[in-house]
């Protein structure tokens, strides 16, 4: 759950609303440490906010956890509600020397979020669907990210989708959930662009659209993913929403491996091996099946194996067949099994 909800404090320092950029056109364009203090000590609780997180973040003054809090708190009491929310950042994630305490950070969010700081009610949401700090309550934390939503978070919106996708405090409702998605890809946020291509692609809360799908994994990839690369190139490959085009779904593959992604260079290999959308190139085949392979895609190493029984690419050694097989079923492929067992029974 951690895992997929959870977007740590960089999406916060990184957005402009809680940067010290937005507090300085807020507060006459003002940049220097020394300016905030002198507008926080007249009760200017936007240039404390501004001057806690130059001292959270180490920017034009030592990193100073103490004075970012201490300051953090003056901006909350004074009615700027990101500040509220920074402090739960802080004790939710035990930041800075702060212990852990989710019932402090809890607190915080709550503050936060009543005033209308969208951010605190996701966060708030978050805690109360993993339980963490309070009891946990799954309907409560549909109604905050509900909240977090309407008020323009997209983390929200899209942890909304996945309540009614799975049914967690609410009945199952996947054209809800779809909903929620469009509302996420709408502003810009990638993954509930890729979810809501899945639905299209399978027909789940919305009417099956093969282009439709397409455009949204399309927008998905261009973020760079490389998981939400990988649907495009099958579409491409298959002819579904789109022309099937063999090269357009080789270039998105090789998009996908270069990102990492090991399943997309074993694709690309077998297009090489066969010239699909590519020139053949039996050499290439085999490097690309040994880099999918170094990172336990088990298909690339039953791909590489069955290239050194074969020599294709490389040098035919049946020594190093059979220790891609091997390791090809250790990764439990069935084919890198069955070669396995074939192999070393001749030998």
């Amino acid at each position: 759950m951690k895992l997929r909800y959870l977007f740590l404090i960089s999406t916060l320092v990184t957005a402009c609303v809680f940067s010290s950029c937005s507090r300085a056109e807020e507060t006459g364009n003002i940049k220097e440490p020394k300016d905030y203090k002198a507008q926080c000590d007249r009760g200017d609780a936007k240039a404390c906010l501004s001057l806690g997180v130059l001292y959270q973040d180490g920017v034009g003054v030592p990193q100073d956890f103490v004075e970012a809090i201490a300051l953090l708190r003056q901006a909350c009491s004074g009615g700027v509600w990101e500040g509220c929310t920074r402090l739960g950042e802080m004790f939710n994630y035990g930041m800075g020397g702060v212990t852990q305490d989710y019932v402090q950070a809890s607190a915080f969010y709550r503050k936060a979020c009543d005033r209308g700081d969208a951010l605190g009610c996701h966060r708030l949401g978050q805690i109360y669907e993993d339980g963490t700090g309070d009891t946990q309550d799954l309907a409560q934390a549909v109604a905050l990210y509900r909240k977090a939503c309407d008020g323009g978070n997209a983390h929200g919106c899209f942890n909304l989708g996945m309540m009614y996708y799975d049914g967690k405090g609410v009945t199952q409702d996947f054209a809800q959930a779809a909903a929620a998605w469009r509302k996420v890809c709408d502003r810009g946020y990638a993954e509930g662009c890729y979810r809501l291509g899945l639905m299209y692609d399978n027909g789940t809360g919305v009417t099956q659209d093969f282009a439709q799908a397409v455009v949204l994994y399309r927008k998905a990839c261009d973020v760079g993913n490389a998981v939400w690369c990988f649907n495009l190139g099958m579409m491409y490959y298959d002819g579904k929403g789109v022309t099937q085009d063999f090269a357009q779904a080789a270039a998105v593959w090789r998009k996908v491996c270069d990102k990492g992604d090991p399943t997309g260079c074993v694709i690309l290999g077998r297009m090489s091996e066969k010239g699909e959308g590519v020139k053949q190139d039996i050499f290439q085949a085999a490097a690309l099946y040994r880099k999918g392979c170094d990172e336990n895609e088990e298909g690339g190493c039953a791909d590489l194996g069955r290239m050194y029984l074969e020599g294709k690419g490389v040098k035919q050694s049946n020594t190093d067949a059979l220790n891609y097989f091997g390791k090809a079923c250790r990764l439990k492929n069935q084919v890198g099994c069955k070669n396995y067992a074939l192999l070393k029974k001749k030998r």
